[in-house]
């Protein structure tokens, strides 16, 4: 039934063909019929016929030799298109090129499905589409040409014939398009009397696999006659590329002990060849694996998809019993289905085994030693495992806990990252008096979890023994620091206060002496034996020595050991304020012109170096005036300041205001003190004081006082 439809196709397509062409057509070399339609229900059957293909060079057919582009078929010279052997999959067109003595051309076998045969009887009758014959009438019949790539010379090669059908005196054929007056120019060419086309050179389907072309018929002068009609020229896939693996580098990753036939990647060639064709069907292979144990063949490739599945059984994937947890795969890539004819392509694959949480950690050994002074912090002892999983993977990675013995968390242990080990510190010192001797219990895990099959045993424990040696350790003061409130000025010799500093070495008895370590005032002395603090100078709370009001010294307690060991003390004493400071005046110095409108010479300030309340407010007062007549006066304005204002215009001279200042302490202090007045010329902005008269007052003074002294 198969066959018959063939032939039925067949025949239908060579009728459509006679009745568009049997007015005009002579003997045209090459395939009678250039395009085939056959149907393939299930299979090709060995050595049966498909269908007849009839070839005619017109002049004998003599030395006729058919090749097919499928190796597993074959024309005889009768015709005849058979297969070698049960075939399944044909793909989806075959090619046939023949060649004789005189003439070569090439036919196209198109392979349906029984679901397409409906759609494949459309196509034929698409005459105009397929076959390049127009539905009207015309003079020029072009029928599609199809080339063979990388031919071979002598160039030019015939490829095929443009017919003329009225055949009009003095008629020429043109051929025009890509591939003939465009880029790449000069590849055909046509007989402009007879018709024939040829090539000019070998043609790559890969860099152009269509040209469409178009050929007029023009008179002598160039006018066009009839056309222009599409004469349609298609490069024939030869399998002239190798595949290429294009996507590397390939690197795939499965877990140890995964199930058999698990995929792992994905190898994916490229083949530039047609395809619609064998010459770019691939089919993959593996050629080499290596190493080769603990099984030769440890994986597998779907020949058809390039993916490879694992092959061997769970056991056998284990990362921890390979000679290494790396495989590499050398793989081919073959086209024309992977025949021997095909090209090849090779890659390579490189497979890591993955590490899984299959082994727990161990303790090298069951208990640990370590030994520590009292009073020291640091790493004490380095605990060592071992786990036969990946060191770059958290299947390895160890983490440490104490689980028992560290009730005042006195110890800590971390994991040393490039050893893996786990580091025991003290960061708490340890007191020898309080306990000689700890134990540890340590238990070690993985930073991932483990597989649910296994789990932590008795060699993931380990016990730390640590003993702790006694060291002569330095008085301890109590309190420290230690504080005391003072009032100022105390007597030389008065008692601050007595330390006491006890040695933390109960059981060696020792005794204890006291010295002065740092006293930046030299104001203190301390017993050696009792610790009595005695002042050796006054206290003086406005010294550069005191901060806020505080004094600081630091004391040494030294035991008899050998070496003996010091313990430091701090001593802050706080100072109480007494009013031993008389206030200051600022400023000392004001000048005023003489022929100054406003008298406010200046403003008076004061400050004491006690602290209230023996400070302001404070008191301003001019000491006596002598003379006929006051010359100025001073009035407080707060607490801390006074103006002082002349009475009227004085001469240009210096003088001495006799000034007192006097605090709220109790008893007060007070301060007497001049301010000196300077009387300067002032002409055009300029001030002029040069004391000519520097004396004046004074002066007057002294005269006021002597002429008192006549008059008595």
């Amino acid at each position: 039934m198969q066959h018959k439809t063939q032939l039925t196709l067949s025949f239908l397509l060579s009728q459509v063909l006679l009745l568009a062409c049997a007015e005009d057509l002579e003997c045209t070399p090459g395939f009678q019929q250039k395009v085939f339609y056959i149907e393939q229900r299930f299979k090709f059957t060995e050595d049966q016929p498909i269908l007849n293909l009839v070839f005619d060079d017109c002049k004998g057919n003599n030395k006729l030799n058919f090749e097919v582009s499928n190796p597993d078929f074959k024309v005889e010279h009768d015709g005849s298109l058979v297969a070698l052997k049960n075939v399944s999959e044909a793909g989806r067109a075959l090619f046939v090129h023949a060649r004789s003595e005189h003439a070569e051309d090439m036919a196209e076998i198109l392979i349906v499905g029984a679901n397409e045969k409906h759609g494949a009887l459309k196509e034929i009758f698409k005459i105009e589409g397929n076959l390049g014959i127009p539905r009207q009438k015309r003079a020029i019949l072009a029928t599609p040409i199809l080339i063979p790539e990388n031919q071979r010379p002598p160039f030019p090669r015939l490829v095929g014939k443009v017919i003329n059908s009225e055949g009009t005196e003095g008629a020429k054929f043109r051929l025009s398009g890509k591939g003939v007056d465009q880029d790449p120019k000069g590849i055909f060419r046509i007989n402009e009397i007879s018709g024939d086309v040829s090539v000019t050179r070998p043609l790559d389907r890969e860099a152009i696999a269509n040209y469409e072309l178009e050929v007029e018929v023009t008179d002598l002068s160039g006018k066009i006659i009839d056309g222009p009609v599409s004469l349609d020229i298609s490069v024939i896939d030869q399998n002239d590329n190798r595949p290429m693996f294009k996507e590397g580098p390939y690197i795939g990753h499965v877990m140890e002990g995964s199930p058999t036939g698990t995929t792992v990647m994905r190898m994916t060639a490229f083949d530039a060849d047609d395809a619609s064709t064998d010459n770019a069907l691939l089919r993959y292979n593996i050629l080499k694996q290596t190493p080769t144990k603990p099984s030769p063949n440890m994986f597998y490739i779907d020949p058809e998809k390039g993916d490879i599945v694992t092959v061997v059984s769970p056991v056998l994937l284990d990362r921890e019993t390979m000679e290494t947890p790396k495989y590499e795969l050398v793989i081919e890539a073959k086209d024309m289905g992977g025949h021997d004819v095909g090209l090849t392509g090779t890659a390579t694959a490189t497979i890591l085994i993955d590490d899984k949480n299959d082994h727990p950690p161990e303790f090298t050994k069951k208990e640990f030693q370590a030994t520590v002074k009292e009073g020291v912090t640091g790493v004490i002892v380095n605990l060592t495992v071992g786990d036969r999983d990946d060191p770059a993977t958290g299947a390895w990675r160890a983490v440490y806990t104490i689980i028992n013995g560290n009730p005042g968390q006195s110890f800590e242990i971390h994991t040393n990252p490039q050893t893996n080990e786990g580091m025991l510190s003290v960061v708490k010192p340890l007191d020898y008096e309080i306990s000689a001797f700890h134990t540890l219990l340590i238990k070690v895990e993985n930073e991932d979890p483990l597989i649910p099959d296994i789990a932590y045993g008795p060699s993931s424990t380990a016990t730390v023994q640590i003993t702790v040696e006694d060291v002569n350790e330095g008085p301890v003061f109590h309190p420290n620091p230690m504080t005391v409130t003072k009032q100022e000025n105390i007597p030389i010799g008065s008692i601050v206060l007595t330390v006491n500093a006890t040695d933390p070495d109960t059981l060696q008895h020792q005794t204890i002496r006291y010295s002065v370590y740092k006293d930046p005032a030299s104001w203190l002395e301390i017993n050696p034996t009792n610790g009595t603090v005695a002042t050796t100078a006054i206290l003086d709370r406005e010294s550069p020595y005191v901060q806020d009001n505080k004094y600081t010294a630091l004391f040494l307690a030294i035991d008899s050991g050998n070496p003996p060991a010091t313990g430091t003390g701090t001593l802050h004493i706080t100072l109480e304020d007494v009013n031993d400071n008389v206030p200051s005046l600022y400023p000392t110095l004001a000048k005023v012109c003489d022929d100054a409108k406003d008298l406010r010479v200046v403003v008076l300030g004061a400050s004491d170096k006690d602290l209230h309340p023996n400070t302001d407010p404070f008191k301003f007062e001019l000491s006596k005036q002598s003379g006929p007549e006051k010359l100025w006066r001073i009035t407080k304005l707060n607490n801390t300041h006074a103006q002082v204002v002349l009475l009227q215009n004085l001469k240009k001279a210096n003088y001495n205001i006799p000034i007192s200042v006097t605090d709220s302490g109790k008893p007060p202090l007070t301060n007497n003190t001049e301010l000196k007045l300077q009387v300067c010329s002032c002409k055009k902005s300029r001030m002029d004081c040069s004391a000519s008269d520097a004396l004046h007052i004074s002066m007057t003074l002294i005269l006021l006082s002597l002429f008192s002294l006549f008059c008595l």
